[in-house]
């Protein structure tokens, strides 16, 4: 084989192996930040919850109050 075009296969390969590496490592990074944004989705969420039940709370006891006036 001609050692230029030897050469060329080799950069081409190291080429396609970093490029490979690098779609690897941008695919696991992706799926970390999926998995944080997911969790803060869910405490949000339980937050929320959480809130709206004092609200409801709250509010029962505001009726209550203003059914005792």
């Amino acid at each position: 084989m001609d050692k230029n075009i030897g050469e060329q296969l080799n950069k081409a390969y190291e080429a396609y192996r970093q490029a490979c590496m690098d779609r690897d490592h941008a695919v696991k990074e992706l799926q970390q930040k999926t998995e944080n944004y997911m969790q803060q989705i869910r405490e949000q969420q339980e937050k929320i919850e959480l809130q709206n039940s004092i609200i409801a709370k709250l509010k029962s006891q505001l009726a209550a109050r203003n059914a005792n006036r």
